[in-house]
């Protein structure tokens, strides 16, 4: 016989006849639906975990890192995880009320190469000057904290970083100086800005050599009240290469980008022009992209410029751009069609990203190419070497072997020093430490804010820093006085091998180092 009812009906019949059973379906049923809704309501209205370590997250919109930390966070970068460690166990060591601290503004997150080689350099010269300062400084204090601020990839995120800084001038962090602030771009000038304008921090300076952030004689005396700077600037830099290389400007050109806004490459194309004045050839011109650590198509356009320049009587090619575009060119000069003609590079600094650039092609060095640069620092530059005296003037082989036996406590393995960026992050981390000691009353645990900033007329003569890479003399604008600038050769195999040191001035400072009268 079959069953009259429909298969609906035999369902309610069975599992839902009862008031018990109609309760229970109705708890399954929520069950089933209801926590899953519940669990995707809840996932749309709470905001997102966006922090990544105390004092560090990511901004709207990036999956970068930023903000300050000391407390070992590499901010996610793994060759930075050592150094960081190094840092954050240091700073554990301090207690409240004894220490000043100190930043190092760097894009830590950089993904560009020769950037991240160079913060990695920077923060290893930090934390050795920080050592030094904490346990063989004679018990001097404060102390010294240092923290890591990342501006992100370019310096994009500099105001979310400076904000931050700004904030920690109180207790317990007592921040009394920013040393880093590397590169010499807008967002740099910027930070640079905020940070003396807005919360009367001294600045430090390390590898910023654009003559327009500084501070100087006329209109631009207080353009960043608070700033010094141990590397020279590009004038400088240029005048250095010209008493060096004493270049006949009948028979040179300069090849330089059209690109304006990067403080780097607009005063060094200026103080080159200046060395150039009456050369019988217009500049070679080339644009970068707006993020000049990118490819581009540049490298097209060097490939016509070599056969310009090979139309030219020119032997000197001076070069004013970033390092990403300088080794296009060097690229495309070492495959030109006048390879029987010898042809000398000479640049800034931002050369010495050469020796660690995989994509140098080094075989253009072997054809009747030199490829010259002012680099800011050098490892061979206050060593005696056969043939090679060390100037009585200007730096000491003393200050360097202490800078030596500093550098080896930030790494297991030997740091890289033929790049000069250890070398300078330690000397801007000695002359920030320097100012904050020289600015503490006896009796207090830390100086006033505003003291440290005022402190840099006073570094010179018998107050200078005894730099490794050079004497620290300041001018009383904060910019260092007659400083080494080592000439650096790129080897055929693309090493970097010390020349000579130049002066801007055409020879070393008197023992005195007290700046001339200006104006």
């Amino acid at each position: 016989m079959t069953d009259p009812l429909h298969p609906r009906d035999r369902f309610l019949a069975r599992y839902l006849y009862t008031p018990r059973q109609r309760f229970f379906a109705a708890v399954l049923a929520l069950l089933v639906i209801g926590l899953p809704l519940g669990w995707a309501i809840k996932t749309w209205t709470t905001p997102e975990n966006r922090s990544c370590a105390a004092g560090v997250a990511r901004p709207a919109g990036s999956d970068e890192c930023v903000g300050v930390n000391g407390d070992g966070f590499a901010f996610r970068v793994p060759e930075l995880a050592p150094i960081a460690g190094l840092i954050g166990r240091e700073n554990a060591t301090l207690k409240p009320g004894e220490y000043a601290t100190v930043a190092v503004l760097l894009p830590l997150t950089s993904p560009d190469a020769g950037m991240r080689v160079k913060v990695l350099h920077e923060l290893q010269g930090a934390y050795a000057r920080q050592h030094r300062a904490n346990h063989e400084s004679n018990s001097e204090t404060p102390k010294i904290r240092l923290v890591l601020a990342n501006t992100g990839k370019g310096n994009a995120h500099w105001r979310t970083t400076v904000d931050q800084l700004k904030g920690m001038t109180g207790a317990p962090d007592q921040l009394r100086a920013v040393t880093g602030v590397a590169t010499s771009s807008t967002e740099i000038r910027q930070a640079v800005t905020a940070l003396t304008h807005e919360a009367g921090l001294a600045v430090v300076g390390t590898t910023i050599t654009a003559d327009d952030i500084a501070n100087g004689p006329g209109p631009g005396a207080d353009r960043f009240p608070g700033l010094a700077r141990v590397s020279p600037t590009n004038s400088d830099e240029a005048d250095a290469l010209a008493h060096f290389g004493k270049v006949d400007a009948a028979r040179a050109l300069l090849v330089q980008d059209t690109r304006t806004g990067d403080h780097y490459t607009d005063t060094l194309k200026s103080a080159f022009a200046t060395s150039l004045k009456g050369a019988p050839y217009e500049p070679q011109l080339f644009t970068s992209p707006a993020d000049p650590t990118e490819e581009g198509t540049t490298a097209n356009t060097f490939k016509q410029i070599t056969h310009l320049i090979c139309d030219t009587r020119a032997e000197t090619v001076f070069f004013a751009g970033r390092h990403t575009q300088l080794r296009q060119f060097i690229n495309a000069l070492g495959a030109r069609g006048c390879v029987e003609r010898p042809f000398t590079i000479l640049t800034g600094d931002e050369g010495s990203y050469l020796g660690a650039d995989s994509k140098l092609d080094r075989k253009a060095l072997k054809a009747r190419l030199t490829v010259r640069y002012a680099s800011l620092a050098h490892p061979d530059a206050w060593r005696a070497a056969p043939g090679r005296t060390v100037p009585a003037t200007g730096g000491s082989t003393v200050a360097y072997d202490t800078f030596l036996t500093d550098i080896a406590r930030a790494d297991e393995k030997p740091v890289a020093l033929a790049d000069g960026q250890a070398i300078v992050a330690y000397d801007a981390m000695a002359t920030a430490v320097h100012a904050i000691r020289q600015a503490t009353p006896d009796g207090a645990a830390v100086p006033e804010l505003d003291d440290v900033a005022t402190q840099w007329p006073q570094v010179k003569g018998s107050l200078r820093v005894q730099g490794a890479s050079g004497w620290i003399c300041l001018d009383n604008f904060g910019n260092p006085y007659n400083k080494a600038v080592p000439i650096v050769e790129l080897a055929e195999d693309g090493t970097q091998r010390f020349v000579a040191i130049a002066w801007p001035a055409g020879g070393p400072p008197a023992t005195s180092c007290l700046p001339p009268k200006k104006g």
